[in-house]
């Protein structure tokens, strides 16, 4: 979609817009959202960052899903003034001059940071969002250093982009994310967060994200998905918990999976884009506790991924073994993927929340 195709889109007199889920958890699907609800959602975020009128924003990431639509409601609704891009791993060798703000996913600022010229131009931004993937330890640590205001995002497509942000820079970095004015946050009994944000979503919304809700009942922080939880033996295993474990002694994109087992329920798998599984089984003696385990190490070609950059988690599709090493004796068999993929380098992993 282009620029000038959405805002035709947005001055229509329909007041809805279509929207669609990103895919990771299955089909991408179609949703009708109020535009009145769009703008409300782009006036919490500005006046939240003390955005002016007339102040730059650039948009680099496509059209086609939420987080570059809000970009645009933003621009139009708070009097920014739009720098528009084609959405690509390298946005600000793309311009000349930084804007005041700007969204960006974890790949783009990662890149930013490996060129002098682009790493110069991201420290002169002044109020920067980042979301759509997760956030390394490292990438973390050299953004509280960063001179501006640099914020990592939750949310999702439901809530019209994020509802809370999490401070990345300077004395006030957190590992808690901090609603806005306006939006509460509890667990069900699953432990899963629920989001009451009316200004944005007319009911409250039931996320399959595993949280911890602070001693002060407001902010929270995201243990991981639902459905990426193992339960081998017993034992409750996180994926997203252990793939952090190994994230910074793993240098090729990985991820942690199960299958099923007669003798434990579930068995932790490990899938990865290298045929050095004996280095893999090394790290994972290492670095993860006796429970956390893999029973397989499985070497594929490449980890499949939804257009938007996200795990193909609920294609329920079967990738070809180029090998694998087992702790029993292996049968030939092909692996689901249900999981979260680490990976933060495909080439198309685009923003879709923030």
């Amino acid at each position: 979609m282009t620029l000038e195709q959405f805002i035709n889109q947005w001055q229509s007199s329909s007041p809805t817009l279509l929207v669609h889920t990103s895919g990771s958890t299955g089909k991408p699907k179609p949703m009708l959202v109020e535009k009145h609800r769009m703008e409300a959602s782009a006036r919490i975020t500005c006046q939240f960052l003390g955005l002016n009128r007339g102040d730059t924003a650039l948009l680099c990431m496509p059209l086609d899903y939420i987080a570059g639509k809000m970009m645009v409601v933003r621009a139009i609704v708070w009097g920014l003034r739009l720098i528009d891009i084609p959405p690509c791993g390298h946005p600000l060798a793309q311009i000349d001059t930084p804007p005041v703000f700007a969204a960006m996913v974890p790949m783009q600022v990662f890149n930013s940071m490996q060129d002098d010229g682009e790493r110069q131009k991201l420290w002169q931004i002044r109020h920067r969002i980042i979301g759509g993937g997760a956030i390394s330890d490292d990438m973390a640590a050299r953004l509280r250093l960063h001179p501006g205001a640099v914020w990592s995002t939750y949310g999702m497509t439901e809530t019209l982009s994020h509802i809370a942000l999490r401070r990345l820079s300077g004395a006030q970095a957190s590992q808690w994310y901090e609603p806005f004015d306006g939006v509460s946050v509890t667990t069900n009994a699953e432990g899963c967060l629920v989001i009451d944000a009316p200004a944005v979503c007319a009911q409250p919304l039931t996320t399959n994200d595993i949280a911890e809700i602070a001693s002060d009942g407001r902010r929270f922080r995201i243990r991981g998905r639902k459905d990426n939880v193992i339960c081998s033996g017993g034992i409750k295993l996180q994926i997203e918990e252990m793939e952090a474990k190994l994230r910074p002694y793993v240098n090729v994109p990985f991820l942690i999976t199960k299958r099923a087992d007669p003798k434990f329920g579930e068995t932790v798998v490990m899938i990865a884009q290298t045929d050095n599984l004996d280095a893999l089984e090394t790290i994972c003696k290492e670095r993860l506790n006796k429970y956390e385990q893999p029973h397989d190490f499985i070497a594929v070609d490449s980890i499949p991924t939804t257009e938007t950059g996200k795990p193909a988690r609920a294609k329920h599709a079967n990738y070809p073994i180029i090998k694998c090493k087992k702790r029993a004796p292996f049968q030939n068999y092909l692996v689901n993927l249900h999981v979260y993929c680490t990976t933060i380098h495909a080439l198309h992993y685009t923003l879709l929340y923030i």
